[in-house]
């Protein structure tokens, strides 16, 4: 199960820490994991939403979610992120951007001028092995790790602006073959 495993066993043991477990199936027996859980997948649903991206995206929203929220809520009682607490230091959200926004790769090696456009893309998260951002080409229907991007946020927050309507009229959810445009599925 998700926490009960040797690794965490022996990280436990090594900390003096005693490791107690629920009784399975009992959801209120364990609440701030519980909370947690629905907290990012509140985010996750939001993000997917505003973005305006298909479901297949979903693992990476919470993904996504779980990454910002840890580096940008402070935990009141210690007035540090979860981050923070963790690593000793403080986290930077320099790098943060918008996601389902905009944005263009260069081509690995090639063109690395920032003014070239490469490969439009969706940014759809951040690396967890390395300082890399997280986008999906669209021309090669793959998600790709890569430092070189350049993005394009401000027709994302445009259309935050212009939008008076904050509940869609249906779920777009189908990805059509050839493209990232999407049929509403009303």
């Amino acid at each position: 199960t998700e926490f009960l495993n040797k690794t965490l066993h022996t990280y436990f043991a090594s900390k003096g820490i005693l490791h107690q477990t629920s009784v399975a199936r009992t959801p209120e027996q364990n609440g701030v994991v519980e909370r947690r859980n629905h907290t990012l997948v509140e985010a996750a649903r939001t993000m997917l939403s505003a973005a305006k991206v298909p479901l297949f995206f979903w693992a990476e929203a919470v993904a996504t979610a779980c990454f910002t929220q840890n580096r940008s809520l402070v935990i009141p009682r210690h007035e540090k992120t979860p981050y923070h607490i963790i690593n000793d230091w403080k986290p930077s959200v320099k790098f943060f951007h918008i996601f389902g926004s905009l944005c263009y790769i260069v081509k690995d090696g090639e063109n690395l001028d920032k003014m070239k456009e490469g490969d439009a893309c969706i940014f759809v998260g951040y690396s967890t092995q390395s300082r890399a951002f997280r986008v999906f080409n669209k021309r090669t229907k793959v998600i790709v790790e890569t430092i070189h991007a350049n993005f394009d946020e401000l027709p994302q927050m445009a259309s935050d602006h212009v939008s008076s309507d904050p509940v869609p009229q249906c779920q777009r959810t189908k990805l059509e073959h050839d493209s990232l445009s999407l049929s509403p599925q009303c």
